[in-house]
């Protein structure tokens, strides 16, 4: 199958599991802790608490007294950013998203995907580049014999 495709297949996935959670929410009984949460997700606590922080994950009212809770939809949150990033979105990004999250925002999402997408491209290319000179300065090594200085180091040197 084609990575494009493949990527864009889990993209849409991604959004359409998101679709309608926030009605949903109020639905859900609130009893993991952060601790809880964290195993669940596949996420440490400060990975919790900064993703509060930057406003992708709310954060439960405390009760007096007590702990704060989370439910089953909070895990799923967590993982909808786990693959965004997966997929090479930052958390701006990401956060983008989550605002289209009850899926009738298809177009919207597609425009960001579709700039992910061009990024993506751009960084490739620059990695095909990387490759080639890399390539080119092992076989260069290869070939040296002596006190010669070694190409990748003088290369390097010079750059």
């Amino acid at each position: 199958m084609n990575s494009g495709w493949m990527i864009q297949d889990k993209f849409r996935t991604m959004v359409r599991s998101q679709a309608g959670l926030k009605r949903k929410e109020s639905m859900h009984k609130q009893d993991m802790t952060i601790g809880v949460l964290a195993r669940q997700a596949g996420v440490n606590l400060e990975t919790i608490r900064y993703y509060q922080r930057r406003g992708l994950l709310p954060e439960p009212d405390k009760p007096l007294g007590g702990i704060r809770r989370y439910s089953d939809m909070d895990v799923t949150r967590i993982k909808f950013i786990k693959r965004a990033q997966h997929l090479g979105f930052t958390l701006e990004e990401v956060g983008a998203l989550l605002q289209l999250e009850d899926g009738t925002h298809c177009t919207e999402a597609r425009a960001i995907a579709a700039e992910k997408l061009v990024d993506v491209r751009k960084r490739l290319d620059g990695l095909r580049g990387i490759e080639q000179t890399l390539q080119t300065l092992v076989a260069e090594c290869a070939t040296q014999r002596g006190n010669v200085c070694c190409p990748l180091i003088a290369s390097l040197l010079e750059s």
